[in-house]
C-alpha cells in the first residue's frame, strides 16, 4: 500500500464519462491512501466509494447499474423522474449496492463533496465529520451534488434546494478545495482531454429563461465556462510545477448520459488499458 496522505485526489465528475476513470479509483482503492478525496456530480460517487473502499461499488456503479429497468431513460424522463432516475440510483439501488458505511466510517481520509444551493447559488460542501453525523447525507449528498439541471428533479435536503456540485465555484474541479484543506500535491482523473476547454454559453438569456424559477441556475450556467477553464488552468500550472499529476482520457468511449452497459464496460476496459499504461508514473509520483 502506497502512503500519499499528503496528496489530495481530485476527480472530475461528467455522468457516465466516469466508467473510464472507475478502474483507476478501484486500482487506488487496492494500492493507495490518499489524505484527502474529494469530486462532485459523478466524481462525488467516485469519492465516496474511495473512502468506503469498496471496489466493486466502485465498478458496477457504472459499469451494471445502468442495466436496471429503473436506471432512467426518455420514459422515466416524461413522468418527471428524470433522465438518470434520482430516486432509483441513489435510494432504491442501495439495495443491489449497498455503501459500506462502516469502512467509511473507520477511513481516515477527508472528504470533500459539493453541490450549489438552487436558489441562492451559494457552493455549499460536506465532509466526513457531516456524514458521520448523518449517515443518511451519503446518499442525499451524493444525490445533490450529481442533480443536473432539467435532466434530473431537483434535490431536497431539509426543504434545501440543490442542483450539480459542477455549478459552483471551481467549476466541477476542486483544486481550490484541496489547496483550502492544506494540501499542495494532486493526482487528478480528469474526464475530458487535454485539449478541453468550455466554451461560452451560445444563447445565455435563452437558457437563463429555462430557470425562471431558480435564476440562480441559469447565472451558474453562464459562468461556469469561466469557473472550470480557471480551475483548468491552475491544475495545469500544477502539473507543469510537479505539484500535480493528472489523468487525461486519450481513448473515451462514452458520453455523459451513456446508458447501454456493453459500451460502459467497453469504457471502463479502454481506461483500464489507460491507466495501466500511465500507472508507472502515477507509481513514482505517489511514493
Amino acid at each position: 500500500m502506497i502512503d500519499a496522505r499528503d496528496v489530495a485526489l481530485i476527480i472530475e465528475g461528467g455522468g457516465m464519462r466516469n466508467s473510464y476513470t472507475a478502474p483507476a479509483i478501484v486500482h487506488l482503492i487496492e494500492q493507495v491512501r490518499f489524505g484527502w478525496v474529494g469530486g462532485v456530480s459523478a466524481g462525488a460517487v467516485h469519492a465516496l466509494n474511495y473512502a468506503s473502499a469498496d471496489p466493486n461499488r466502485a465498478r458496477a456503479a457504472f459499469t451494471e447499474l445502468a442495466a436496471h429497468p429503473h436506471f432512467g431513460g426518455v420514459l422515466k424522463f416524461a413522468k418527471g423522474k428524470g433522465y438518470f432516475n434520482s430516486d432509483f440510483i441513489y435510494g432504491h439501488a442501495e439495495k443491489l449496492l449497498p455503501f459500506d458505511f462502516a469502512s467509511f466510517a473507520a477511513s481516515p481520509t477527508q472528504v470533500h463533496v459539493e453541490a450549489m444551493r438552487a436558489d441562492t447559488g451559494t457552493t455549499v460542501s460536506w465532509g466526513r465529520g457531516d456524514f458521520l453525523q448523518d449517515p443518511s447525507l451519503v446518499s442525499s449528498a451524493a444525490r445533490a451534488s450529481s442533480t443536473v439541471p432539467k435532466v434530473m428533479p431537483i434535490t431536497l435536503i431539509e426543504g434545501v434546494p440543490y442542483v450539480d456540485g459542477a455549478l459552483g465555484a471551481s467549476g466541477g474541479l476542486l483544486i481550490d478545495a484541496a489547496r483550502q484543506a492544506g494540501f499542495t500535491r494532486f493526482l487528478v482523473l480528469a474526464t475530458r482531454p487535454r485539449d478541453y476547454w468550455k466554451k461560452p454559453l451560445v444563447q445565455p438569456t435563452a437558457v437563463r429563461g429555462m430557470f425562471r424559477r431558480y435564476p440562480e441556475i441559469g447565472a451558474a450556467l453562464h459562468e461556469r465556462p469561466a469557473r472550470y477553464n480557471a480551475s483548468k488552468r491552475e491544475i495545469l500550472a500544477a502539473e507543469s510545477a510537479g505539484d500535480a499529476l493528472v489523468f487525461f482520457p486519450d481513448n473515451m468511449q462514452a458520453e455523459s448520459i451513456e446508458r447501454r452497459t456493453s459500451r460502459l464496460q467497453r469504457n471502463y476496459v479502454a481506461g483500464k488499458e489507460q491507466f495501466e499504461r500511465e500507472w508507472p508514473a502515477w507509481e513514482e509520483f505517489l511514493s
